[in-house]
């Protein structure tokens, strides 16, 4: 059973599951009538819907969508006789930049904005539920994810990538962590099977995480354009940025998010199934087709 089938991820692992997808839509007023008369017994739950921008009131409209939905789904699941319930979050919860050192699942929690900290919330609630009703679960934290339609802020990046002009980005010196979707939906998938994922907290990503200028420079490639890079400090890229508040977008270019999925890998026996840069390129592609 699947949440937010229809979506991004939830396409990819729509396609992974085959037949045995069945959709759960979470939207509408009467969501949770239809929470009420799912068959449970012994289905895998794949909790992928989620509210991921809001306005006014944020806080209010995440904790509704992403807090009481998953808690409301969760206890429902555990008690009419589910047999595993994977619930995907956030590599948010961690926080927004590392240093050196790749996000671990162990690490304290770090949520600093309204989604992060709706989907922290999320994973205790379901944690809670696991204690209290034996419900068996597994939590995925996801970066960023790529591929084919990608939407959110890489809607942006690639109308970046295929500008016609020279990007100020050369001198950035950072490190990210993506996955792509064909990847993320093979691991969720291991997650709802393999008994080594039960009651645990994987951290999801691709090992080999990428720099903002080799990210823009296949991108561009793929495009059709050269890199066409050029030199500003990354200090005045953030100081400029900042003052048209643009300063957070700009920090996503300029800092690093690194990701061990060590865990995955080697408990789950999962790895990516095509180089960063395959995965980038086609993205790339098909956004330049698309356009």
């Amino acid at each position: 059973m699947v949440t937010g089938a229809s979506g991004f991820v939830g396409s990819g692992l729509s396609r992974v599951l085959g037949a045995h997808c069945e959709p759960l839509a979470l939207g509408g007023a009467d969501w949770s009538q239809r929470v009420a008369e799912v068959n449970w017994r012994d289905a895998t739950v794949f909790h992928l819907a989620a509210r991921v921008h809001a306005h006014g009131d944020a806080e209010a409209a995440f904790q509704h969508d992403n807090v009481e939905k998953t808690e409301t789904l969760a206890r429902a699941a555990a008690s009419n006789g589910a047999r595993r319930f994977v619930f995907l979050s956030s590599i948010k919860v961690n926080g927004e930049q590392t240093t050196g050192q790749r996000f671990q699942a162990s690490d304290p929690a770090k949520p600093e904005d309204a989604y992060a900290r709706s989907k922290w919330r999320a994973e205790q609630a379901v944690a809670e539920v696991s204690r209290s009703a034996g419900l068996d679960h597994c939590i995925v934290r996801s970066p960023l994810v790529i591929g084919p339609g990608a939407k959110g802020n890489l809607v942006s990046l690639l109308r970046l990538a295929d500008s016609p002009w020279p990007l100020p980005f050369a001198a950035i010196d950072n490190r990210r962590t993506f996955i792509a979707r064909d990847d993320l939906a093979d691991l969720l998938q291991r997650c709802g099977f393999a008994a080594e994922a039960s009651g645990r907290t994987f951290l999801a990503g691709d090992p080999d995480s990428v720099s903002t200028p080799r990210l823009l420079t296949v991108l561009r490639r793929a495009m059709g354009r050269s890199a066409r890079l050029f030199h500003v400090p990354v200090g005045l890229l953030e100081a400029l940025s900042g003052a048209v508040s643009l300063g957070a977008s700009m920090q996503r270019l300029t800092r690093s998010l690194e990701v061990d999925a060590g865990d995955a890998m080697r408990l789950l026996g999962w790895s990516p199934r095509r180089t960063m840069d395959e995965a980038l390129a086609e993205m790339g592609r098909a956004a330049k087709g698309a356009a």
